[in-house]
């Protein structure tokens, strides 16, 4: 038995993923969140990079994911447009884990529950936000002041 017949999708299997309607009203419900609506009929490739990167947050989400890795999630996003991404990844389910990679603090401590902060490849620090904001020496590392006492 096939995984198509296992979740009783074999029937559709080669049917347009536009004519199912569950998948149709899903997919607007993804589009609709993320404000993609006025830009749906639109190629993606003809998108400004900022509406890019929110199609690519659409398509994960899409796919029901129960781990996100989001890299630079806000990056390229004019900024008047980048609290729909963040409002959206605020909303996730909390059985989604989400592990963002990001120098943008603001964000990193809205979000963050552990924060592993990292130089040169290594771990350096990790805690929660109040303890990351605390520590001296992440401080120092990211204001420059490393080895000035």
């Amino acid at each position: 038995m096939s995984v198509a017949e296992r979740f009783g999708a074999a029937p559709f299997i080669f049917r347009p993923a536009g004519s199912l309607q569950d998948v149709v009203e899903e997919s607007m419900h993804i589009i609709e969140t993320l404000k993609l609506a006025d830009d749906a009929s639109h190629r993606v490739s003809e998108l400004p990079y900022g509406r890019q990167r929110l199609v690519e947050l659409a398509i994960a989400l899409g796919l029901k994911p129960t781990v996100l890795l989001l890299d630079e999630p806000a990056a390229g996003v004019p900024s008047a447009e980048s609290h729909i991404i963040l409002d959206a990844v605020d909303g996730l389910a909390k059985s989604i884990g989400v592990l963002i990679i990001d120098h943008d603090m603001d964000l990193v401590f809205r979000f963050a529950e552990r924060i592993t902060v990292m130089v040169s490849g290594a771990v350096f620090a990790t805690g929660s936000p109040g303890e990351i904001g605390a520590d001296a020496a992440v401080r120092a590392v990211y204001l420059g002041r490393a080895g000035h006492g």
